[in-house]
């Protein structure tokens, strides 16, 4: 079934390709959204799919790419809206 997961990461999550790192972890598993740095310093992830590759999604997101020290995640299912691909977003998008 498919879900959509507003993911909210916190930590040293910027400046540590994050985002790319992302976006192909999650092409590698078919899911679609995107991922843009925040001005706090966190890192949003929205990600739709099936569940089984959502909960993947954010398994890897807890740890994180090499560099990057993930504190808290926190997470938001919704009703999915129609993502296709995934893209990395800046600000203003």
């Amino acid at each position: 079934m498919n879900k959509r997961a507003i993911i909210k990461v916190f930590g040293l999550v910027q400046g540590v390709n994050f985002r790319y790192y992302t976006k192909r972890k999650a092409e590698d598993l078919g899911v679609a959204g995107w991922v843009k740095n925040e001005a706090d310093g966190s890192v949003t992830v929205v990600a739709e799919g099936d569940e089984e590759n959502l909960k993947e999604l954010i398994e890897w997101v807890k740890k994180g790419p090499p560099l990057a020290s993930v504190k808290k995640v926190r997470i938001e299912w919704k009703m999915p809206k129609g993502e296709k691909g995934f893209e990395v977003r800046f600000d203003g998008e």
